[in-house]
């Protein structure tokens, strides 16, 4: 017999993010008991250094809010000085911050504001790396299903565009232009969310054609993009959705996003002819030593260099080179660095891989460095200290 969840209204709620009165429920125990024998010994004003073992791009806001607001609930307001501003880099072991306070009402909260701060950093320090890469394309974030649940899917969305910001300011990159929910699209200034048609949609239609026509038919004057990879023929889909929108196609409306699977090439590739397609397009590459990812990622199968030069030079060949691509799948930052390496031509990048992918890296620590203004660290950690 399967059993399903219970309904709902049955189910026991789950303060998301905890509520104030929650922070004793979702904090390390120790730090409950810690509260409890400092109210009864008596209490101290401490001061916490706050950092990350690896570099980062400083993202504190959201955790800077919680806290404000974690603190205003307990009838306190926190001493703060940030070391680093939103977006400025921080190097590994550099004290982002200080937060002084009460210990019995502070040491609760460090467990959920580490949660908010580290992630957060490591995912901006992403971004920026991504959007620095390949500074004259524009990216799409797409990580929400990739996150575990909302509250980290806020928490990326803010990050990215931390990175992305830093970006263009830094490398006058293009950055990321949007992202594909409502619910995050204002950390980028925007009032939507952005995309057309999932591949669902082209398996419901029955073919990469008429999918177009129905997304036309449904947001007409819209620009649209169109998944081209559903049956295997990239080339041949994408030609023959131009040519059905021919207007569309020279006036800059239309674009084609390619999304093809790992466990094969794009339509006419092969490796052979994927390393003639560099050797064209961008044959200093190929010319040094490659790692297997770094090969894979020109070309080897899925969304590689190699695939986006061959899929541009068929638009161009057509007469189609107002067409702009979007490519996606698995762009991380040190796949982007092979797109810059090879040139691709690429318009936009769709991604949720600016993620952290080594979970460990995205720790964010804090110690006591101050007992009632007396200096005082554990042995090892004394670069916290205020100078």
């Amino acid at each position: 017999m399967v059993s399903f969840p219970p309904p709902p209204e049955a189910r026991p709620a789950v303060p998301s993010p905890p509520a104030p009165e929650e922070i004793g429920r979702w904090t390390d125990v120790y730090f409950t008991r810690t509260r409890a024998i400092v109210e009864r010994f008596g209490e101290a004003r401490v001061t916490y250094a706050v950092f990350m073992r690896r570099p980062v791009v400083a993202a504190p806001r959201l955790a800077l809010d919680w806290l404000a607001a974690a603190c205003a609930a307990r009838g306190f307001t926190p001493e703060v000085e940030v070391n680093y501003a939103e977006g400025r880099w921080v190097g590994a072991g550099e004290p982002m911050l200080w937060i002084t306070g009460p210990f019995s009402l502070l040491t609760e909260l460090e467990t959920i504001f580490l949660m908010k701060l580290g992630p957060a950093c490591v995912a901006a320090h992403n971004a920026y790396a991504m959007c620095a890469s390949l500074p004259r394309v524009a990216f799409l974030a797409m990580d929400a299903r990739h996150c575990a649940g909302t509250e980290m899917a806020e928490l990326m969305a803010y990050a990215c565009a931390v990175g992305s910001a830093r970006a263009r300011r830094k490398d006058g990159a293009k950055g990321f232009i949007g992202n594909a929910t409502e619910a995050t699209a204002h950390h980028f200034g925007n009032p939507h969310g952005f995309g057309t048609m999932p591949h669902a949609l082209i398996g419901y239609a029955g073919s990469t054609v008429r999918a177009a026509e129905m997304y036309r038919e449904t947001f007409p004057g819209q620009a649209m993009t169109v998944l081209v990879d559903y049956f295997g023929r990239e080339v041949t889909d994408t030609l023959e959705v131009c040519r059905r929108f021919p207007d569309m196609a020279a006036s800059g409306d239309l674009a084609i996003r390619i999304d093809t699977p790992g466990g094969r090439f794009v339509e006419g590739l092969d490796p052979p002819q994927s390393y003639a397609v560099l050797e064209r397009r961008a044959p200093h590459s190929i010319r040094g030593y490659r790692d297997d990812t770094e090969l894979r990622y020109l070309i080897g199968p899925g969304v590689s260099a190699a695939a986006i030069h061959w899929v541009r030079e068929k638009l161009d060949a057509a007469g189609f080179d107002k067409v702009r691509i979007v490519a996606s799948s698995g762009f991380n930052p040190a796949k982007c660095r092979m797109m810059a390496d090879a040139n691709a031509p690429i318009d936009v990048i769709g991604t949720g891989s600016y993620l952290p992918d080594s979970w460990s890296e995205t720790y964010a620590t804090a110690d006591i460095v101050e007992y009632d203004g007396v200096k005082r660290v554990k042995v090892g950690r004394e670069f916290l200290m205020r100078k």
